[in-house]
């Protein structure tokens, strides 16, 4: 099946307006052994279809605006965080712990990019903060057993795994036995008011609370998506979890951004929910229930809320409750194995998993709100980023994946970024980024405010 119809499929979507979509094929952009320009150009059509679809509804149109997806806008956007410049500097790239090491019988991925990881994964092999003195405590360990250690001191490692391993591996089982986006209804709340006055551009969330409790880059690629579509998002953090300036930049066009302690200022809290229309968790399965916003928890505070959850390795199986990021889901979900070559792993030619995840859960949130005109009831929506892995490896069958590939993350540099790049003043500086590749006729081309310093707004609704 064609993977836009695919995509357009597991969110519930009606197959007649997947005629709505043209596309603009670029074969030089997000070059690799697997179909990962498909595979994006799939969950960026999604999105823009879902976001048409829903301004049709609200703004009473005759039918859905037309929906143009562009390989060249696709494959910026997914780099976006290469394109990124701050008064002209670059972004600060994987810090030196995150990367691939050698091991006694393979290879294994970390991730520590954040200090406190950094910290628990030189606590774990109990060496000092030496990149030299990591390699030597890794290569007399086999990858399963440094995989462990790490893990159960707090930090981020995955062996190397071959797609066939992974299928074989409980957790693979687990979420392979997942759709690609997960939907149901939470109880009967009644049916979502339909209509608006319309707007130019049209903004199918406008008027929409979004409380965004994301971090990193899917779940904020996700939450900036619905800000570039109207919606009033609000970022909000722990005052106690770091972020990195540069990602923050990257992924907070349209939103603001607040801290607030959850349980030492829950009255706050609790009367951001209680008005918000969209709630959008990005931390690992049982991380925020326990502070009380399960869905079923959410839905009867407030009757028509869409709860839409993301994680690395899905809800179920034995990793359902472990943190985990794009690279780490690459390792142990057999991607890194197939875009590697014998002598070294590889990597896709962006953070497709991340991205690609992002823009179909910010689509489910859209089709949720659509679902809710006619048939009402509070929403529930889950996406994995392993889940979303396995649905591009599934695709390395299709023929259209062809032998343009190339191995290992060939980039998108055969396709001139600039058409597809802006510059504007924020109170940053002056930030070159790139545009969202989500385009129907009418939208919006652009945010309507750039990213300010992380955290510096109230923890209130504007």
């Amino acid at each position: 099946m064609d993977p836009l119809a695919t995509a357009w499929s597991a969110l519930g979507g009606d197959p007649a307006l997947l005629a709505r979509v043209s596309t603009v094929e670029r074969p030089g952009a997000l070059r690799a052994r697997l179909p990962v320009r498909e595979t994006a150009r799939a969950c960026v059509g999604a999105c823009a279809l879902a976001a048409a679809e829903l301004e049709a509804r609200r703004a009473g149109l005759a039918g859905a605006p037309a929906v143009r997806v562009d390989d060249g806008a696709v494959a910026t956007a997914f780099v976006s965080e290469r394109h990124l410049r701050i008064d002209g500097r670059a972004p600060v790239a994987f810090a030196p712990l995150s990367r691939f090491w050698r091991t006694a019988d393979g290879w294994v991925r970390t991730h520590a990019n954040y200090p406190h990881h950094r910290a628990r994964l030189l606590t774990a092999l109990g060496v000092p903060d030496r990149p030299e003195a990591v390699a030597a405590a890794l290569a007399e360990r086999s990858a399963r057993e440094a995989e462990e250690a790490v893990y159960a001191a707090g930090g981020l490692a995955v062996a190397l795994r071959t797609p066939g391993e992974w299928a074989a591996h409980e957790q693979g089982a687990a979420v392979g036995r997942l759709p690609l986006v997960e939907r149901g209804r939470l109880d009967c709340a009644p049916p979502r008011a339909c209509t608006r006055v319309g707007r130019d551009p049209l903004l199918p969330a406008a008027g929409l609370r979004v409380l965004d409790l994301t971090r990193v880059v899917a779940g904020p690629v996700a939450t900036r998506t619905l800000a570039l579509l109207g919606a009033d998002v609000l970022r909000v953090d722990a005052p106690w979890l770091p972020e990195l300036p540069d990602q923050h930049a990257d992924t907070g066009f349209g939103k603001r951004s607040a801290r607030l302690d959850l349980v030492a200022d829950r009255s706050t809290f609790e009367e951001l929910l209680a008005t918000a229309d969209v709630v959008v968790t990005g931390y690992r399965p049982g991380a925020l229930e326990r502070l009380g916003p399960a869905p079923g928890a959410l839905a009867e505070r407030r009757p028509g809320v869409v709860v839409a959850q993301l994680s690395a390795w899905g809800t179920l199986g034995p990793w359902g409750g472990r943190r985990g990021f794009d690279s780490l889901v690459q390792a142990a979900t057999g991607i890194a194995a197939v875009e590697g070559s014998p002598r070294r792993p590889g990597a896709l030619p962006a953070q497709a998993l991340d991205h690609g995840t992002g823009y179909l859960l910010a689509a489910g949130v859209l089709r949720a709100l659509t679902e809710q005109l006619d048939e009402g009831g509070s929403r529930i929506v889950r996406v994995a980023l392993a889940r979303t892995a396995g649905w591009l490896l599934d695709g390395a069958a299709d023929e259209r994946a062809g032998s343009e590939g190339t191995p290992g993350g060939g980039g998108c540099e055969e396709v001139p970024a600039d058409a597809w790049l802006a510059q504007r003043e924020s109170p940053l500086g002056t930030l070159r980024y790139a545009l969202s590749p989500v385009s129907f006729a009418g939208g919006p081309d652009d945010w309507a405010r750039p990213p300010g310093p992380w955290a510096a707004d109230p923890a209130r609704w504007g």
